[in-house]
């Protein structure tokens, strides 16, 4: 049987292979071909004839082009015309040197065509003028290209980790979507990657100009030699007619690559705009009359003078200043013309237009500001971290914690030194830090085995001695103790301490709401007896926050709330409120502290000062003060517990335990506060706070004296 191969998909299939994966192999093997194989003179006609055609094409791309992503493509398309044309040059010097004694069509019309014109029967006029094509060609065009290239090139991959930020913070903002986010972010690495293109492609055509010098000299030494000694020609035969095909050959390849010189320095000196080469340079350069003006004033002056050419002078200075003022009064008209109904509505201008709500731009919550040198720290693209770690950051407190974290909106600040980083939280610098870029922070956890050479310094953390090594000492320090982390876990441990100790800060109401709508979901009832008939939104929010400033988690909201709608008779008493739910999760709370221990080692109060810290207390409730302020404890005698507190805390975190001060019901929450204003780092607990099933175990005890 039969088959017909012009039937079913398989022509489609040939015709794709033929066009996508054996389209550009079959051009690059055509131009090889055409170095290695002699060529007619007719088709050598057709290719450089093709050859102009194109450069032309690509000339006139470049001057239309608004931007110069609009033409991403040119930096192979001049690695495809160079070889192009330095192959047309390899075949017709073949032609040249084997035919060239035959007379001026042996290479083709086209070289004898541009060798006629510019020689005009002086083979030396021809060889100055093609020498000084070569000087504008390759001095000025291509090497001032290739500079501008080289500059932009390197500024442009300088900038991207800017651009980069701007774009998440405009993200973050809400001013981008998601898809123009990536649309700008695939732009940004797009321009990065045509500007360092274009630093390569300016070496081909620097190469390419290079080349046609040299092929030049070869061709007309060589072809001397061939005429002279091969075919018996007399010197001044020989010149002429191989001058010709030379000159006329270099003119045909120079005329073309300096036309894509001048393009590829169009493309890398273009500002990004909305119109084209020509547009800009006429609303530019001829936007004020008085430019024109005073233009055609010199003119005037300088063909006054004598021994000048004063009619040429004249006719210039008199038609500059024509158009100068045409473009005056056509401004005045502009601007004194009546406006109507029908007129068109001018759109009012930023600076002058009403300001209104738009323009206040909200406080971010959580922020983070680098200096430039940290700007590596941030971009993934240079292998940075510090991102995803953040990222890590706020999914484990959120967990932890019990509310999403807000996010970390991080910006570069250039007010800020090179190295050094700034938190924010509601507007306001909260922490700095110094970041020392490649190098590791060695820290001192306390006991270490020896010293490290580097820069000294503080866990900006924690506040432990630290050194600023070199990565190749890691080894060496974590052999003698020392803890090492680079710069991106510094930055982020220094960032989850903060926003640790200000989780309270962190909490608001749209937080609190988000937190009841998802116990609405798992206990509808229960969510129902809470908000609104026991208690509102905002005494909500206290407690909670209550609960966060002495860093109890809050992601138990049925138990906090089962607690809150227990309390009998029902009170609007934060204070109150926050001790039953504080009582309610006594499990996780002492947990937290010693783990699943059986034992609580615990600091307590001489029985003497308890019993007075208690007068205290009754004193002032029964002033109507609240007892956390109107509470009075003697300022020598809150020194001394403040020092004592201090060392028992300092023993138990030697002992590697967890400093828990254990108190009456009434004294905890004004002895939480006093602890916490005095800098100690301690729980303070309550007795009812005590599981059943854990004991007391009794490792200091704090008096008067």
């Amino acid at each position: 049987m039969n088959t017909r191969l012009d039937a079913g998909p398989a022509p489609i299939a040939w015709r794709r292979l033929l066009q996508g994966s054996l389209g550009i192999p079959l051009i690059l093997l055509a131009l090889l071909g055409m170095m290695v194989l002699p060529l007619p003179a007719a088709l050598l006609d057709l290719f450089f004839t093709f050859n102009i055609t194109l450069s032309i094409a690509v000339l006139l791309v470049c001057v239309y082009a608004r931007k110069p992503l609009d033409f991403a493509v040119f930096p192979t398309v001049l690695l495809i015309t160079t070889l192009f044309r330095l192959a047309l040059n390899v075949a017709s010097t073949r032609v040249v040197l084997l035919h060239g004694h035959e007379g001026g069509d042996a290479a083709g019309k086209v070289i004898e065509a541009f060798g006629e014109v510019v020689i005009g029967g002086n083979y030396a006029v021809g060889l100055v003028v093609f020498a000084i094509l070569m000087i504008i060609n390759f001095a000025v065009v291509t090497k001032g290209a290739g500079r501008i290239s080289e500059v932009s090139a390197r500024f442009t991959l300088d900038a991207m980790p800017g651009k980069q930020m701007a774009i998440d913070a405009d993200l973050n903002a809400g001013m981008l979507t998601q898809d123009e986010a990536q649309q700008r972010r695939r732009e940004v690495a797009q321009e990065a990657d045509f500007y360092g293109a274009m630093d390569g492609a300016s070496k081909f055509i620097r190469g390419d100009a290079i080349a046609g010098l040299l092929i030049l000299v070869i061709n007309l030494l060589g072809g001397l030699g061939i005429g002279m000694l091969q075919h018996d020609l007399g010197f001044a035969e020989a010149m002429s007619r191989y001058s010709l095909l030379t000159i006329g050959d270099g003119l045909v390849a120079q005329l073309p690559s300096l036309m894509l010189s001048i393009a590829a320095a169009i493309m890398v000196t273009r500002v990004e705009s909305m119109s084209d080469m020509s547009e800009q340079i006429v609303a530019q350069m001829f936007s004020s009359p008085r430019i024109l003006l005073v233009t055609a004033a010199v003119m005037g002056v300088i063909g006054a003078i004598p021994g000048m050419p004063h009619l040429i002078f004249g006719v210039l200075a008199a038609a500059t200043g024509a158009l100068g003022y045409w473009l005056e009064q056509k401004k005045q008209r502009a601007l004194l013309a009546p406006v109507t109904d029908e007129a068109p509505v001018v759109a009012v201008t930023p600076e002058v237009r009403e300001l209104g709500w738009d323009d206040v731009t909200p406080v971010d919550v959580t922020g983070l500001e680098v200096g430039y040198r940290l700007i590596p720290l941030v971009d993934s693209t240079q292998g940075g971290e510090l991102l995803a770690r953040i990222k890590g950051i706020r999914k484990k407190l959120s967990q932890d914690l019990g509310f999403l974290i807000p996010s970390v909106h991080i910006r570069d600040n250039l007010e800020l030194p090179p190295n050094h980083y700034r938190i924010i939280l509601m507007g306001v610098a909260v922490a700095e830090g110094r970041i020392e870029m490649g190098r590791e922070l060695a820290i001192n956890p306390g006991k270490v085995f020896g010293t490290l050479p580097g820069i000294e310094t503080q866990d900006p953390a924690f506040g432990l001695p630290a050194v600023w090594i070199d990565p190749g000492q890691r080894e060496r320090a974590q052999s003698l103790g020392y803890t090492v982390v680079d710069g991106s876990t510094v930055v982020a441990t220094h960032l989850n301490q903060i926003l640790l100790e200000h989780a309270v800060d962190l909490l608001g109401h749209e937080e609190v709401q988000k937190m009841v709508d998802l116990l609405i979901k798992s206990s509808p009832k229960l969510a129902e007896e809470l908000i609104p008939n026991r208690i509102s939104l905002s005494l909500l929010l206290k407690i909670l926050q209550n609960l966060l400033r002495e860093r109890v988690s809050i992601r138990d909201l049925r138990t906090i709330a089962e607690a809150i709608t227990s309390v009998t008779p029902p009170s609007q008493d934060p204070t109150v409120l926050t001790a039953a739910v504080r009582i309610a999760l006594s499990r996780m709370i002492v947990q937290g502290l010693v783990g699943n221990g059986g034992e609580i080692p615990v600091i307590t109060l001489e029985p003497q000062l308890e019993q007075m810290l208690l007068s205290s207390y009754k004193q002032a409730r029964d002033a109507g003060n609240p007892p956390e302020e109107g509470m009075v404890i003697e300022p020598s005698l809150a020194e001394r517990m403040q020092r004592m507190l201090r060392e028992a805390a300092a023993r138990q975190e030697m002992d590697g335990q967890s400093a828990v001060l254990l108190v009456s019901a009434p004294l905890r929450p004004v002895l939480a506060r006093f602890v916490r204003y005095g800098g100690v780092s301690m729980s303070v607990l309550s007795y009812q706070e005590v599981p059943e099933n854990k004991q007391i175990m009794v490792v200091a005890t704090v008096g008067r004296h």
